[in-house]
């Protein structure tokens, strides 16, 4: 189970803030942009020849930063678990959005898996779940930021440092890649084969 009822945790939001990036809980407009950053900086310069599955993509934001950064992949699909969330991002992106379990079910396979924020409410085992089910449906790599540290919390998932050595591990990571300390309690990893 999720640390929070998820479909509660974002359909109030979306109630109370609409289509914003506080409307999926993110703590601001400017914190979601740095996020989506990080990630299209470990992603290749050109990506006309690849495939992009945001895991979690909510209302699809990350499809149209790309788009204002013009470095729009060959395919982008999203996936999101909530009914919401793929409703709007159908009609927001035009794109391919899948409804399912991102931790249970089988995933499309792409060049690139990435992720920002849907790690977040889920519990320490569901986020491996959700790790090794992108890790494994991608060509190329996972990318994705998370909570990192020691921090406990009621509401959200913190990555710990020891759970990431161990995931290293277990998912025989090729190679690694990181940035930390551009937000607070913040991580941006890339798992590349």
């Amino acid at each position: 189970m999720p640390l929070i009822d998820d479909v509660t945790f974002y359909s109030s939001a979306i109630k109370k803030h609409g289509i914003t990036a506080k409307g999926v809980n993110w703590a601001s407009k400017e914190n979601q942009l740095l996020r989506f950053k990080m990630i299209l900086d470990f992603l290749p310069k050109d990506l006309t020849d690849f495939t992009i599955v945001d895991a979690g993509c909510g209302f699809g934001d990350f499809y149209h930063y790309l788009l204002k950064k013009k470095r729009v992949p060959k395919k982008y699909i999203g996936i999101d678990s909530l009914t919401d969330m793929h409703s709007i991002a159908s009609n927001a992106t035009g794109q391919e959005i899948i409804h399912a379990n991102i931790c249970t079910q089988q995933l499309p396979t792409a060049d690139y898996y990435i992720c920002s924020g849907a790690l977040n409410v889920l519990t320490p085992f569901e986020s491996y779940q959700f790790i090794q089910n992108c890790y494994a449906s991608s060509r190329v790599g996972f990318i994705f930021n998370a909570l990192y540290g020691e921090t406990e919390s009621e509401t959200y998932n913190y990555i710990k440092p020891s759970q990431l050595k161990d995931m290293l591990l277990t998912l025989n990571v090729t190679t690694k890649r990181e940035a930390k300390d551009y937000i607070q309690n913040d991580i941006t990893l890339g798992f590349y084969r």
